[in-house]
């Protein structure tokens, strides 16, 4: 009927404007994300073409320049070892130290006056210690206890009187074990004397250096173990000696003549 289709078509006009005028403010969602979802595959497909084509090309063409480049510099770079030249090298270093000192060569010590030294060295001040590199089988460098130059020509004059000042300082000197038994005794039997100047007494066991200077010591003295007394810069031997020459009154002659005074230092008073 002729009404009735104007009047359907009239309804399905009015609908279908306000629809088209809404999918042009606000489109549809889904047709953006299939824009965007074509352009990344766009540009994932060209960057995949892109990295399997050219760089190939580039990285073959960069390998072969350093390739080449490291042909022509490898032959000046390269270097052969020459024992010959090496020693020539170490002799001329070696007489360049000898040039600087005057050609002269450091000093060797005796076990005398490494004893000597050594003891001036670790009475001087608390903090020195022996190094923990060195040998104590071996004769120790003389410029790591000496505080002059050991090249020099009146070395050994001046080790002498390093001799003469380390013993007149402490003519009485007692390297021991804080908890040794026998250290004990000896510490007793040297605070009874009340010696001037006071005996030096260093605890060998407590010090960092310990694993050095204890073997060092023995070396030096000829005492296998730790006490170790000396007066005048001798050693006087194992305990039962000390305790033998404290009866006979040797121990007592030996202190004297090494320049101790017995009975002459001050005594504490009770209390502090």
């Amino acid at each position: 009927m002729p009404g009735h289709t104007s009047l359907r078509h009239r309804s399905t006009s009015s609908v279908s404007l306000p629809l088209a005028v809404v999918a042009r403010l606000h489109p549809k969602r889904h047709r953006n994300r299939t824009a965007v979802l074509a352009l990344l595959a766009i540009i994932s497909l060209s960057a995949f073409v892109f990295c399997n084509r050219y760089p190939v090309a580039m990285s073959s063409a960069y390998l072969l320049r350093q390739g080449e480049r490291q042909a022509e510099i490898r032959p000046a770079e390269q270097k052969v070892f020459d024992p010959e030249k090496s020693r020539n090298s170490h002799v001329g270093v070696a007489k360049k130290h000898q040039k600087l000192s005057g050609g002269r060569k450091s000093i060797t010590l005796n076990l005398e006056q490494e004893l000597a030294a050594v003891s001036s060295f670790l009475a001087s001040l608390p903090q020195n210690v022996i190094p923990l590199s060195v040998d104590p089988s071996l004769p120790i460098d003389p410029e790591l206890v000496l505080d002059f130059d050991t090249r020099s020509p009146r070395a050994l004059a001046e080790v002498e009187q390093v001799v003469e000042d380390v013993w007149s300082r402490n003519p009485v000197l007692l390297y021991g074990k804080h908890y040794s038994p026998a250290t004990r005794e000896i510490k007793s039997i040297l605070s009874n004397m009340n010696l001037r100047p006071p005996p030096f007494i260093m605890d060998v066991d407590t010090r960092d250096d310990v694993e050095v200077l204890s073997p060092m010591l023995s070396r030096l003295t000829g005492v296998p173990d730790l006490p170790i007394l000396l007066i005048g810069g001798k050693p006087v031997g194992s305990l039962e000696r000390i305790r033998e020459m404290l009866a006979s009154g040797e121990l007592t002659r030996l202190i004297k003549a090494s320049g101790a005074v017995i009975g002459g230092g001050k005594r504490r008073k009770h209390g502090k």
